[in-house]
């Protein structure tokens, strides 16, 4: 592990000089590329700093121990176990860093939330899922844009697609991706029944400009007028944009601005991220496989994760977890079942590192 520990601290003080070449900061491509990669060594060197710190205390302790002074002897010995532990414990967390990372961890992340099973009352529960994402990001200081969305006459959502921005979104929304299924008494049920409804999420990485080059003969741009809600100006200008990228046959609309240019730049901005998310599912396999399973057909028996109203009952069923806290999670309140599927994550790779 030391080793490379050491080879982690040289290439951060190489990335440290080679981000400050005027050329390297000329070239957009390179410089974000090693930029995302310091980020990626920063938490590791620091915690290796501070290891070698309380190291060098750990040994002055030890050293103390043998020498003549009673009274510095006894103050080593109550200090020593205390030092001891943080430095098993910086050890752990040193090789839990050293863990292969996703590349992707840092960056911005699409959100795509969609109505499944369960007509007006799955798109209902899209809507609440959607507030629960944004309140989740208020309280990690994230900034949420919608990039598109398609209301219902009952304030649900038939499909809404925001960007997520703040350091860290990616590498804790990941696990959000899957279908989520409600089990509730709709407010439009007579009897009392409990229905059960699903909603898709999927959730990619943002993609960078100088990452996914559009070229303009691949792309077919058409404008229309906007229809649904969205004020007076909304249904008399053509200002929504539908953009196919002809290579794939991927098509993104766009139509929640008034502005046509907009419009367009949102949905170019969910393109790139569908383009980058496809080029990575390309490069592995079992990326395309997991993404799959992560939105599936929207049925509710593809379940990642159970809502249950009248038991105040929320259930992750990858890891077992169930919390009757289910009002506070629809709150935002999602860190102590994020939690739990990161520390799950790292636990399968440290036992597959051996």
């Amino acid at each position: 592990m030391l080793e490379r520990l050491q080879e982690v601290e040289r290439r951060y003080e190489e990335l440290l000089r080679l981000i400050g070449d005027p050329a390297v900061i000329a070239d957009r491509r390179e410089f974000a590329k090693l930029t995302r990669e310091r980020a990626q060594l920063e938490e590791i060197v620091a915690c290796l700093r501070e290891r070698e710190r309380v190291a060098r205390d750990v040994a002055e302790h030890r050293e103390v121990l043998g020498g003549a002074d009673a009274e510095l002897r006894e103050l080593a010995r109550s200090e020593l176990p205390a030092l001891e532990a943080r430095l098993a414990a910086l050890d752990a967390e040193l090789r839990r860093l050293l863990l292969p990372r996703d590349p992707n961890d840092e960056r911005n992340t699409v959100l795509e939330i969609r109505a499944g099973t369960g007509g007006e009352e799955a798109a209902l529960f899209a809507a609440e899922l959607y507030r629960m994402y944004t309140r989740y990001a208020e309280r990690r200081g994230w900034r949420v844009e919608v990039l598109s969305s398609s209301a219902t006459g009952l304030g649900g959502l038939k499909e809404v697609i925001a960007l997520v921005q703040g350091k860290g979104a990616f590498s804790r929304l990941k696990f959000e991706g899957g279908v989520h299924r409600v089990q509730r008494v709709p407010a439009t049920e007579a009897q009392g029944r409990i229905h059960t409804s699903a909603v898709t999420v999927a959730v990619l990485p943002e993609a960078e400009d100088v990452e996914v080059a559009l070229d303009e003969k691949d792309l077919r741009i058409d404008v229309y007028r906007s229809s649904g809600p969205g004020g007076q100006s909304v249904n008399t200008t053509d200002s929504a944009v539908r953009v196919t990228h002809l290579p794939t046959g991927l098509v993104v609309t766009c139509q929640d601005e008034k502005s046509q240019h907009k419009n367009k730049a949102k949905a170019l901005k969910i393109l790139r991220a569908r383009l980058l998310d496809r080029a990575r599912a390309e490069q592995q396999e079992a990326i395309s496989a997991n993404r799959r399973a992560m939105v599936g057909s929207g049925d509710r028996s593809e379940k990642i994760r159970t809502y249950n109203f009248p038991q105040n009952r929320v259930t992750d069923h990858r890891i077992g977890l169930t919390l009757h806290v289910l009002d506070r999670v629809l709150d935002g309140d999602l860190d102590p079942i994020l939690d739990a599927l990161i520390a799950h994550a790292q636990a399968e790779a440290l036992r597959q590192a051996g």
